[in-house]
This record gives structure tokens, C-alpha cells and sequence, in this order.
């Protein structure tokens, strides 16, 4: 099949999945890549705890946080079946940075994110992408903001409603009634933006080796894989990931590494039409579209 004849079918199979979505793969040894709408700016919910990760991996390596500092942490909300690790939490914990950045980047915590916001701050994070050269990413607010949305609001029969007006409340510019959605005042990213931030630290590049390794071990172990991992996984090859999901948006971004030395970074950006909190259905279409993208990358 032609390029343009899979990328065809691949739009057609996304809709009629009842998904938009932004995707790019790229071959981190040639550079050769393949994608759809890989430009497009969408909010990137738990995604930016990458940035994160890097941005606080790099300033233990500088010295100006110590990994082992024991910090105090006050119990998460429990608003919705999504938080994990501290988030579900009911008491104060004492924890170690170091931790909290596993916590934050494996488990996808939210309050274990927040408490490395607050000794790295979104401007600063933002300030690190760029002295590596990062662009594309932007970094406004910590994850509090992503716990008061519409969901947290309605009550729990009512959850479709809150995705109905994430489908149906944003405009042609990408502006948004909800302002987590709104892609002027969210964290945003694009494919692109996410895969240059993968190819940085499995490529040598601007980061110190150090802290390059670090964040890649963080995503090799992330608990969340049920997206993509299905589709990337196997005996002869390896997964490392970060899932970001919030209202009607599903993302991943990784690199598959195979054992013959190939390795492909792989953004999916979603935004789903169907009014529902739950569906498998457009995780696993997600997975299929990026393999298909790979496989066609692998044949060139």
C-alpha cells in the first residue's frame, strides 16, 4: 500500500472510530517519519509530567534539589475513579523526591505532580525545555487545575454530559467554554513538539546523558498500559511510555525500542466524538493506527 493510500484509510478508520487524531512516528535513527496533523496544538494533560520529570531530573544533577530530601505531602482529593498513588491517599505522607518523581511519572500521580510543580514551577519547566532546545511544549499550570473540570462538577450519572460539552463547547481556533481544553491558557503539545522531546533523550542531544537515562527509566516503567503498550510490546522489543487522558482527550507518546536496534518514537494525540467516560474501543483503535504508521515506516 502506498503512503498516501494508508494514511487515507487511517483518517477513515479514526473517524469512523469516532476519533480526531494527531499522530506522528519517527524512525530515531534516520529521521525518517510518517503522520497526521503532527502540527496540531491540543491540550496535553499528564503528558507534561514528562517535561516535569525532565526539568526535575535536571536540577538534582545540577545540585539544586537533592533527590533525597523527605517532604511532607497532604492527602490527595478523591473526586473520581482516576487518581492514583497519593491522590487516593486519606493521610499526611512523608516522602522522598526521588519518589515523588517516580510516583509522578510511573503512576501518573497527580499530587505527587503537584508537590514537584511547587519546587519547579511551570515557568521554570518551560525554561529548561527551552535551554535544550525543546519547542512546541507549553507550560502554564500545575495538575490542580486539572481536577475542576466539568466531571468533578456533574455527578456521576451525569459524566456524559460533562464529555458532551467537551465535544461540542470549543471553537475553530481551538479556544474552549472549559478552560482546560482551551489551548491559550492549558499545557499544550503537539505530536511533533513530544517526539523531539523523545528523540532528545533517547538521541544524544542537549541533555546531560544523566538525566537523559533517568526519565527514560522513569517512562520504561509506567504502570498505565493500556493504550499503546498492547500494540508495542512484546519479547522483542521494549515500551516505554506516558499516558495523558482528560475529559474526551486520550494521548500516549513513547519509543519502542526492537531488538535488532531499530527504535521509533510514537505520539497519538486524540480527541474523542463519542459523549462517554469509558472506551476501550478508542484506546485499542489508537494502538492499531500508530502500529500500522510504524510498520509502514519499518518497510521503507
Amino acid at each position: 500500500m502506498s503512503t498516501e493510500a494508508l494514511l487515507s484509510d487511517l483518517r477513515r478508520e479514526l473517524h469512523d472510530g469516532g476519533l480526531h487524531g494527531c499522530l506522528l512516528v519517527r524512525d530515531l535513527h534516520t529521521g525518517d517519519e510518517l503522520g497526521i496533523e503532527p502540527d496540531t496544538q491540543l491540550p496535553a494533560a499528564s503528558l507534561v509530567k514528562v517535561p516535569l520529570a525532565l526539568a526535575t531530573a535536571e536540577r538534582i544533577r545540577l545540585g539544586e534539589l537533592d533527590g533525597a530530601t523527605v517532604l511532607d505531602v497532604r492527602p490527595g482529593r478523591i473526586t473520581t475513579p482516576g487518581p492514583t498513588g497519593l491522590s487516593r491517599f486519606r493521610h499526611p505522607a512523608r516522602i522522598a523526591l526521588d519518589d515523588l518523581l517516580y510516583l509522578s511519572t510511573c503512576v501518573s500521580d497527580g499530587t505527587a505532580a503537584d508537590v514537584l510543580f511547587d519546587l519547579t514551577p511551570p515557568a521554570r519547566v518551560a525554561e529548561i525545555l527551552h535551554r535544550f532546545g525543546l519547542r512546541g511544549i507549553t507550560v502554564r499550570h500545575s495538575m490542580r487545575e486539572l481536577s475542576d473540570t466539568p466531571v468533578e462538577r456533574f455527578d456521576a450519572t451525569e459524566a456524559h454530559l460533562a464529555h458532551a460539552l467537551a465535544i461540542d463547547a470549543g471553537t475553530s481556533g481551538r479556544g474552549h467554554r472549559v478552560p482546560q481544553l482551551d489551548t491559550t491558557r492549558a499545557n499544550t503539545g503537539s505530536p511533533r513538539a513530544y517526539v523531539d522531546l523523545l528523540q532528545a533523550l533517547w538521541t544524544p542531544s542537549a541533555i546531560h546523558p544523566e538525566v537523559a537515562e533517568r526519565v527514560r527509566g522513569l517512562m520504561a516503567h509506567t504502570v498505565l498500559r493500556h493504550r499503546l503498550a498492547p500494540d508495542f510490546s512484546s519479547d522483542a522489543t521494549s515500551w516505554s511510555s506516558k499516558t495523558g487522558t482528560l475529559l474526551n482527550l486520550r494521548h500516549e507518546v513513547g519509543v519502542v525500542e526492537h531488538s535488532d536496534g531499530q527504535a521509533f518514537a510514537v505520539a497519538v494525540f486524540t480527541e474523542s466524538l463519542v459523549p462517554a467516560s469509558t472506551q476501550p474501543g478508542a484506546d485499542a483503535l489508537m494502538a492499531q493506527v500508530a502500529r500500522r504508521l510504524r510498520d509502514h515506516l519499518r518497510q521503507l
